[in-house]
């Protein structure tokens, strides 16, 4: 892949979530972290297009729903619900989602614009992948919306949120985390560049893969078996056409297999022009982390360890894995 077309790819590239019965996406470039929802303030004041506040890094942002935008039914919020931090060149706000469904490059001769939109319209395009149509939000457009008031129905938003008390607990906890992380950026006087990391499991443990390294995340995929290959191939996908070789983490990193998954979620990784399928467990948030808690790569599979709300986390050395003499890489 020459350097045209990796600019070209990582302009295009998405993530895409499910909110209600639709699928919608925004430009991973905009994209700050992703987490389960935390329990949000709700000021009786607050203007009916927002569904609650939050402290984040030491800002209190807006948190809105889509379907609020496009007069579409809004259904009960769970602890399953996760939250999408976005930003624009003045905003910050979070997206509530139903499910966080992957991050792909979009090809951009399937985008299509939609006419006579303006300023204020929350979806410019959408793209069709297979049978599915996504709809791509505008943030700039919700960044205006957000600076007024605006015409939706009348619903009674703090009664969406779950009302027992085990999922309180759950969300003020989470809440909280969030808190704790943007007090110690506070003390720490926090000015070291950030990069952005995706987090997975293997096992119950959390490890990390760069954003730089990642072409394209999905939460289940086809995998076929290929015979005569060693223990950590567990096969090759099919990824609109093109096979890429899947890498069994476990398997290659010698660690035990302790859990069953009836799914198969993969990373696409990008290494040096090269692409291989990184199965994993289960994939979780998108976050920032500060340069300065990621060592050097050294010789090993694990780059570094550092702690990200009070939980540790290993980052892979992608380059390793890639370059390992163990694992020949050859077009299939």
């Amino acid at each position: 892949m020459n350097s045209n077309n990796l600019i070209e790819q990582k302009k295009n590239t998405h993530l895409y979530f499910q909110s209600g019965g639709s699928m919608y996406a925004v430009n991973s470039s905009n994209v700050l972290e992703i987490m389960k929802l935390p329990a949000l303030d709700y000021p009786q004041k607050l203007p009916n297009n927002i569904v609650g506040l939050l402290k984040y890094n030491n800002f209190v942002i807006n948190v809105i729903d889509v379907r609020f935008y496009l007069n579409i039914e809004v259904t009960p919020y769970s602890t399953h619900n996760e939250l999408l931090i976005v930003k624009t060149d003045e905003t910050i706000f979070g997206i509530i989602t139903d499910k966080i469904i992957g991050i792909m490059p979009f090809d951009s001769s399937k985008i299509d614009t939609i006419p006579f939109v303006d300023s204020k319209t929350i979806i410019d395009s959408i793209y069709k992948l297979n049978q599915d149509t996504i709809f791509i939000i505008n943030i700039y457009a919700i960044e205006n919306l957000l600076k007024g008031s605006m015409a939706v129905n009348e619903v009674n938003i703090p009664a969406l949120f779950p009302q027992d008390k085990t999922s309180k607990d759950i969300m003020i906890k989470r809440t909280q985390a969030i808190s704790d992380k943007s007090n110690f950026s506070l003390m720490s006087g926090e000015l070291h560049p950030k990069r952005k990391v995706i987090s997975f499991n293997l096992n119950e443990d959390s490890y990390c893969i760069m954003l730089d390294n990642v072409k394209e995340v999905l939460k289940d995929t086809t995998i076929t078996p290929v015979p005569g290959t060693p223990d950590f191939i567990e096969g090759i996908m099919n990824l609109r056409g093109d096979y890429i070789t899947v890498i069994n983490l476990k398997n290659f990193l010698g660690i035990p297999n302790n859990t069953e998954n009836d799914k198969h979620p993969v990373i696409i990784v990008n290494y040096n022009d090269t692409d291989l399928a990184f199965l994993i467990d289960k994939i979780n948030e998108l976050f920032e982390v500060q340069e300065d808690k990621i060592d050097d790569a050294g010789d090993g599979y694990f780059a570094s360890e550092f702690i990200y709300n009070e939980a540790p986390y290993t980052i892979l050395n992608v380059e390793k894995i890639f370059t390992d003499k163990k694992l020949v890489v050859t077009d299939i």
